[in-house]
């Protein structure tokens, strides 16, 4: 089965919070996840207020700066994940620094 991480920010103060050695350590967790078999990194987002948002309203077009669609915790990234079944997929978002640090990872399987 194919399954999509949505990679959610946590509290941007818990990034300040951390020890320096802390931060270095990091990069290295994402990069051991990457490097996970069976896992398709996608890219890491911007921030939310960078964002334009797109609506279609009687045939027209209308673009709006920043993060207007509803959401309670902004993605941050994402990764593509195949795996036997959910259960290692919930194992891999478990080790995803952002789920510890106040964020979540959502995990949605893919149609075939």
């Amino acid at each position: 089965m194919k399954y999509m991480l949505l990679i959610s920010h946590g509290d941007p103060e818990a990034w300040e919070n951390l020890s320096e050695e802390e931060q270095k350590a990091l990069p290295a967790a994402y990069q051991a996840i990457e490097n996970t078999p069976g896992v398709t990194p996608g890219q890491w987002m911007q921030a939310p207020d960078t964002a334009t948002t797109v609506r279609v309203l009687d045939g027209r077009t209308l673009t709006t700066d920043g993060p207007f669609v509803e959401m309670k915790e902004a993605i941050g990234g994402y990764l593509f994940y195949e795996a036997d079944d959910l259960d290692a997929a919930i194992e891999l978002a478990g080790r995803i620094p952002a789920a510890r640090m106040g964020g979540a990872v959502e995990i949605r399987p893919l149609n075939p």
